[in-house]
Parts: structure tokens; C-alpha cells; sequence
């Protein structure tokens, strides 16, 4: 796989028509990677399980060792649409209320609401999202 992919190594746990669930654990050199927060492999626990969809899904085995990747560009495509268009939208829009004279409480809450409303339309277009934020699968 070419140099600008997030590569991790993986166990796959199952297999279901096209898809392949892999579990990946994730390792120290997660912590350097500018991509970590978007594919979600250095937070929290040390194990993710990821879906990924591919045509060759019946040559895998359940126990199997493979490799996974995602392009750089995608996953700090997904920071920027969770992390940094939110706060855009919540400073914005709370910039925007408090100059249009509505108190700062309820000018928070306003910002609030557009972060929650954002991230419904984020959730009602998961799908086209998954298309562009994609894992491939190989062998080792």
C-alpha cells in the first residue's frame, strides 16, 4: 500500500456477504499520527472493530491476520467534520445571535442547537460519507 495510507494490522472476527469486521488494536505510533482521531484506532480502548466492504469478502477466514488502510486525506477529511466545522458552526452562529441583540444564554443555546443540527445532517448523509471515508483489506 502506498506511503500516504494509515496502515494497522488486524484480526478479522467476521465475515457477512461483502463485508469483513476486523479487530485492530491500536499501537503507540497512533499517538503521533495526525489521522488518529478520525479512524478512531488510538482512543479510548486498545481493540476497534471495523466494517469494511469489499467484493472479496469470501476470501478471508474468521482468525485470519490482515492488513488495513485508509488514506490520509480521508481521515483528516473526518476531523474536519467532526471537530473543526462544528466548533466553525457553534462560534458562528453564537457570534451571529449575540450582534442580533439576544442574550448571551440564550445565544448559547442557539449555537448549541445549530451543532446538534449539524450533526444530524452529518448523520442523514452517514452513507454518502462512507462511500469517500473507506478502509481497504490485504493479506499479510
Amino acid at each position: 500500500m502506498a506511503t500516504n495510507n494509515v496502515t494497522h494490522s488486524g484480526k478479522v472476527i467476521g465475515l457477512f456477504r461483502d463485508t469483513v469486521t476486523v479487530a485492530v488494536e491500536s499501537s503507540e505510533a497512533c499517538g503521533s499520527c495526525a489521522s488518529r482521531s478520525a479512524c478512531s484506532l488510538g482512543v479510548q480502548s486498545n481493540t476497534r472493530n471495523i466494517l469494511i466492504t469489499t467484493p472479496d469478502a469470501s476470501s478471508f477466514s474468521v482468525g485470519e491476520i490482515v492488513r488495513v488502510a485508509t488514506r490520509t486525506q480521508m481521515g483528516l477529511m473526518a476531523v474536519a467534520l467532526c471537530y473543526a466545522m462544528p466548533a466553525v458552526v457553534l462560534v458562528a452562529v453564537l457570534a451571529a445571535a449575540v450582534l442580533c441583540g439576544v442574550s448571551e444564554g440564550v445565544a448559547a443555546l442557539i449555537s448549541l442547537g445549530s451543532v446538534a443540527i449539524y450533526f444530524g445532517i452529518l448523520w442523514l448523509v452517514r452513507d454518502k460519507l462512507a462511500q469517500k471515508i473507506s478502509f481497504t483489506i490485504e493479506k499479510l
